[in-house]
């Protein structure tokens, strides 16, 4: 069985990449499931119940989020509504939105996906690992499969998570620093591991943002507004492929497909 988390999708030119190229990509590489971070989707902070549907019609069967989740707080009613996005499971009980979501795969195998919020360098929040201990034991002992989203900032918080989790999830990969690393690996236990799966959005820009802007910024202390850049899209995520009998990995394979470029960049790695 094969799943691709898609990396941190920014603004409009992430959105129509991921439309465009995605149902090609189902079938190109036999994706069973497909989640994706869309906490950024939306002029580059955020998520819209627009955006929301626009990403869901295109293929993508969950919806994970990071620190701007409630930048618009229209999203708010579909994170109490629908099944198929969710929260870092360690912010407060009281913070809108599900802690975990079962998504139905392709094949018709369960897959459980959980999102957390790492610490270091990050907004206070709850403890990520005590949240997905906690977590963890809600999930059914029948759905075996779990793919954990750590958007987090700190490798070292990356790291942690993925070695406190190895052989009780298939999968945790990173999200939130938009660029993409070259560490993805399968450990000991069988699950398969990246600090960052990397941005799907404009490459030419400062994490998504138009270079120029930033620098004023960065040069003046002026503020100006960190609008969406537009050149080189790139569609960004890992595939992971596992055995559902078990939920362990067998492979980890990163992606990235260019706007201007048919073929895919691509680096597989697989267990031994």
């Amino acid at each position: 069985m094969r799943l691709l988390l898609i990396g941190d999708i920014v603004g409009k030119p992430g959105r129509q990449i991921v439309v465009r190229r995605l149902s090609g990509l189902i079938e190109e590489h036999r994706l069973d499931l497909v989640v994706a971070n869309a906490e950024n989707s939306a002029g580059g902070s955020g998520v819209t119940p627009q955006i929301y549907a626009e990403l869901t019609s295109a293929g993508v069967d969950g919806i994970t989020l990071g620190d701007h989740i409630y930048r618009r707080a229209e999203i708010v009613p579909v994170l109490k509504a629908k099944t198929n996005i969710v929260k870092p499971a360690n912010y407060p009980a009281e913070a809108p939105g599900r802690e975990w979501m079962q998504l139905t795969a392709r094949n018709g195998h369960s897959v459980a996906v959980i999102s957390l919020l790492g610490r270091v360098f990050m907004r206070p929040v709850d403890c990520p690992w005590q949240a997905v201990d906690r977590v963890l034991s809600e999930i059914p002992p029948a759905c075996k499969s779990i793919l954990v989203d750590f958007h987090a900032e700190a490798t070292s918080d990356m790291q942690l998570m993925g070695r406190h989790l190895d052989g009780r999830v298939t999968a945790v990969l990173g999200t939130h620093t938009h660029v993409s690393t070259a560490d993805e690996t399968i450990f000991p236990g069988g699950t398969a591991f990246q600090c960052d799966v990397g941005m799907t959005g404009p490459y030419d820009s400062i994490l998504g943002r138009r270079i120029d802007r930033v620098l004023e910024t960065t040069r003046t202390f002026l503020p100006t507004h960190f609008e969406v850049a537009r050149a080189d899209v790139r569609l960004c995520g890992t595939i992971v492929e596992f055995d559902e009998s078990t939920g362990k990995a067998v492979g980890i394979e990163r992606l990235c497909i260019r706007q201007d470029n048919s073929k895919a960049s691509r680096s597989a790695k697989e267990a031994t």
